[in-house]
């Protein structure tokens, strides 16, 4: 396997930390091209430091000359803004580059790595939920590959390898259940955020874990596994799983099902995607079936879990309401975690955007960035008022 140089778009979020754990095992295989960061110029700079980056990108300007006094004797280029984010991608020593931001911020410099040509180890599942059909016709118009790093899609993707001309009758996408599985809205009305923070079994930041607790981290997953892997709703059934040990499954048109199985580490899956199409020994702890008597298997409580449903209904939609549906849940997530609304008042607030906002059965780009600006502020009216 030759030496591929990495970009990590949201290198020090939970994703980008972990890659660099798998880089830094690998340096025959890996080298780092690129490094970005929104806020967290600390942890760039150590980063930086220690991995030698060619080009570090900090979103947030304020903070260029922390970041640039610190590394330029080094040698280290430094950049900041949004629209260096976006053209950062495009440089000629990248070969792979890992989007690894979070939410709608994932989009631009997405379709920028594509028309650059450069292969997408995917982490921003967002991108696909917002924009799939742009994205994946873009991805064909140059050429491109999208490596799955989300473990449920990872999984998928390992059971598809060699099944090139096989069709696919259903996947499964498997959840945990997170936090709350088995409890009632009764029992959800007083949930707080340091309850919802508390995952049992996956390590991840503030919004993603929120996501996985509302479940509308599986609904984004299904909406995204649509893009992938080119299929309709009534092909993607998600199946809770507490032990988070089988990733996901394909089942064939013969009735076989294939699984991929592992203990929840998420190195596995950004290992794989990164060195695709090889496998690399590594350090990882194994799985034991021994340790692992039952491994059980539920259905999700949609009635409950309401945001699973409106994933459902908004990707059987299409158009640009996947694209609402995100952009309202970006919104409610920041006002839950600053104690604005409750837990159950996510749901409700998407299900009002996406009843309120226009709806574009045939998006362009700029339809989608329209889309996005109009229901955070429509988001935002109805948490904060107009004053906001």
């Amino acid at each position: 396997m030759n030496k591929k140089n990495i970009a990590i778009l949201g290198s020090t979020g939970s994703i980008g930390t972990q890659a660099l754990e798998v880089i830094s095992e690998h340096p025959d295989l890996f080298g780092v091209e690129v490094l970005t960061a929104n806020n967290n110029a600390t942890l760039l700079i150590e980063q930086s430091k220690k991995f030698m980056p060619n080009m570090v990108v900090i979103t947030n300007e304020d903070k260029y000359k922390e970041v640039n006094d610190a590394l330029f004797n080094l040698g280290i280029k430094v950049f900041a803004g949004k629209k260096s984010l976006d053209d950062i991608v495009e440089g000629e020593n990248i070969d792979v580059v890992l989007t690894a931001l979070v939410g709608y911020a994932g989009l631009t410099p997405t379709i920028k790595a594509i028309k650059a040509k450069k292969n997408i180890a995917l982490a921003n599942k967002e991108t696909l939920v917002v924009a799939g059909e742009l994205i994946t016709g873009l991805c064909k118009q140059y050429g491109v590959n999208i490596y799955p790093v989300d473990s449920e899609h990872s999984a998928i993707f390992q059971c598809l390898v060699g099944e090139n001309f096989n069709p696919i009758e259903k996947i499964y996408l498997t959840a945990s259940g997170g936090p709350f599985r088995g409890m009632k809205t009764k029992e959800l009305i007083k949930i707080t955020k340091e309850q919802a923070l508390k995952h049992p079994n996956w390590d991840m930041g503030a919004k993603i874990t929120i996501d996985s607790a509302s479940l509308m981290n599986k609904g984004l997953e299904v909406i995204e596994a649509k893009w992938l892997f080119d299929l309709k709703a009534d092909q993607i059934d998600v199946v809770v799983h507490p032990q988070s040990i089988i990733h996901s499954a394909v089942e064939f048109n013969d009735g076989s099902i294939k699984a991929q199985l592992g203990l929840p580490d998420m190195k596995l899956p950004i290992q794989y995607a990164l060195g695709y199409p090889n496998r690399i020994k590594n350090t990882f702890k194994r799985f034991s079936f021994f340790d692992y008597a039952n491994l059980t298997f539920e259905k999700p409580d949609l009635k409950t879990f309401k945001n699973l449903q409106l994933s459902y209904d908004a990707m059987e939609k299409g158009g640009n309401m996947p694209c609402i549906l995100n952009a309202a849940n970006e919104i409610a997530v920041e006002a839950f975690l600053n104690n604005k609304i409750g837990f159950l008042n996510m749901s409700d607030l998407i299900a009002d955007c996406m009843e309120k906002i226009i709806f574009v059965p045939n998006p362009s780009l700029e339809d989608y960035i329209s889309t996005n600006k109009t229901t955070r502020i429509m988001a935002k009216n109805i948490i904060y008022g107009n004053s906001n």
